[in-house]
């Protein structure tokens, strides 16, 4: 098996791991992982439009819109218009969205220092290059 294919498979099970461990600890907050995502990126309390919102979790905003609409019937999110651009659908959280994503982050937070911990400052920041990479693959 080539290298790249298993620096993927890694990945890929990193990931699944990663969310599974999310999804135990924030069971109490009965949401999705593509919930958990939307919110953890909306997380520093800057609304969104729909289509910058879409890109930071990388997923299409006709996708987006049911996580969307969950999200708004729980009462964790608004959707408005933009000022200047009433075409523009405006997301923000609420004062539950808020607690929520305060709550996803700091487990967030928490897992990446429980899971690198233990590695050197410099394997870190070069985990994150080649992170950061991967969410720009070339076409």
């Amino acid at each position: 098996m080539p290298s790249e294919w298993s620096a993927l498979l890694a990945l890929q099970r990193a990931t699944h791991a990663t969310l599974q461990v999310l999804a135990a600890e924030l069971v109490d907050l009965d949401l999705t992982a593509s919930e958990i995502n939307a919110l953890a990126n909306l997380a520093d309390g800057r609304g969104r439009t729909v289509s910058e919102l879409g890109a930071a979790v990388g997923t299409r905003p006709t996708t987006l819109t049911s996580v969307l609409d969950r999200l708004e019937r729980r009462g964790h999110i608004t959707r408005g218009s933009r000022a200047g651009d009433r075409r523009a659908v405006l997301i923000e959280l609420t004062a539950s969205g808020r607690l929520a994503a305060t709550t996803i982050r700091q487990t967030i937070t928490d897992l990446e220092h429980r899971a690198l911990g233990h590695l050197t400052a410099d394997v870190v920041a070069s985990l994150r290059t080649a992170l950061e990479a991967l969410t720009v693959v070339p076409s």
